[in-house]
């Protein structure tokens, strides 16, 4: 997110220029390019690919989908608008293409960027009401209230991104570089805490309540699928179906392990077997199953939040550390890197969000195969 915050040009903290050793070595400079180059190219398909199969199959037509498919358009646009631009600026070592072109790019730059990171928001609090709330949730998250949703990640996107890009049509501006600088602390702090720190610290208070919640239903629904009865040929399940719908909502790798029509004919099975489990042995049985559900749910969790977290929290340290200390430059090098660190955010997130879940794996490999959807 080159230039989210104040002091911080597109690809250079402090106005220096961009690439001040890269530049001198030209097989340095080449590698590098065609590195961010392919990181680029690799961006716009994997989340192309994410919003194709979202469109074209009917199966992913659901309104959790549809944020994940909103994320997927702003990522897509952060490898289409803003990472060619990053890439000819640093081995240009100058901006070459005018100061329209820079307001403009560093108005798309700030907030796609900036409604990337909402929408993990966004995603984190939908799956916290699925789960916490099922049964009164299921009944409000429909397709409208999802639009209502991405239209207000998008709004708070441009009025955090809004006040340091008309801040800066107030500054004089050199013609070979392309940043935003003042300053007033003030800017800093909102545009960090808007675009980064609050949401943040809304997203691990989020995940953290959605584990606690899923263990408590593993255990739940474990004992239930164990323990069911049959009464006059029909099985007479102990936990409602609101409780599989919210343990669904929390993470794809549990849709995937949980089907309920296989699981209960595995348990009536079972019972009208004349060698039916124990007691003790069903207890155990349930523990295992229990115990790995919630490893896999933590894997998943864990590899959100740490993907999010390794990606941009470098980026707004530095933030922070320049624009409150003056003493405090890091090399364009360094900035560079942080920069294209919080882009690597947008590769990552449709690869986290979609490769654990059995439908859009399906989706996929139908469409990678050319195959029809209707």
């Amino acid at each position: 997110m080159s230039g989210i915050s104040t002091g911080m040009d597109s690809n250079c903290t402090d106005g220096s220029s961009p690439t001040d050793g890269l530049g001198k070595s030209s097989p340095g400079m080449i590698l590098l390019s065609l590195t961010l180059s392919v990181l680029a190219v690799l961006t716009t398909a994997i989340n192309s690919l994410v919003i194709t199969a979202i469109i074209v199959t009917r199966k992913l037509h659901h309104p959790a989908n549809y944020l994940i498919c909103s994320l997927a358009v702003t990522d897509l646009l952060v490898a289409v608008l803003v990472m060619p631009f990053s890439i000819v600026y640093i081995v240009k070592d100058t901006w070459v293409m005018g100061q329209v072109m820079c307001n403009i790019w560093l108005s798309v730059d700030i907030t796609c960027c900036t409604c990337s990171i909402l929408h993990l928001a966004a995603i984190a609090l939908d799956r916290y009401r699925a789960i916490t709330d099922a049964v009164e949730y299921s009944r409000k998250r429909t397709s409208l209230r999802a639009a209502v949703m991405i239209s207000v990640v998008w709004l708070l996107s441009i009025l955090i991104s809004l006040p340091p890009l008309l801040w800066r049509q107030h500054k004089e501006n050199l013609e070979d570089q392309c940043l935003i600088k003042h300053d007033h602390i003030a800017f800093t702090l909102y545009s960090t805490f808007g675009a980064f720190y609050i949401p943040l610290i809304l997203i691990l208070i989020l995940y953290y309540k959605i584990y606690r919640a899923a263990k408590i239903l593993y255990h739940k629904r474990g004992a239930s699928r164990l323990n069911k009865t049959e009464m006059n040929g029909h099985m007479i399940p102990k936990c409602s179906d609101r409780e599989q719908q919210s343990l669904d909502t929390l993470s794809p790798p549990e849709k995937s392990l949980s089907e309920p029509s296989t699981e209960g004919d595995r348990v009536r099975i079972t019972a009208k077997s004349p060698n039916f489990q124990s007691h003790r042995e069903r207890s155990v049985r349930r523990q295992r199953i229990s115990g790995t559900r919630e490893r896999k749910a933590a894997t998943t969790l864990g590899l959100i939040l740490g993907a999010f977290v390794i990606c941009w929290l470098p980026f707004f340290i530095q933030e922070v550390i320049v624009n409150t200390c003056s003493s405090c430059i890091p090399s364009s090098e360094m900035a560079n890197f942080l920069t294209w660190l919080g882009y690597l955010n947008s590769l990552i997130n449709p690869l986290i969000y979609t490769i654990f879940n059995e439908d859009f794996k399906k989706a996929f490999q139908k469409l990678v195969k050319c195959q029809n959807y209707l």
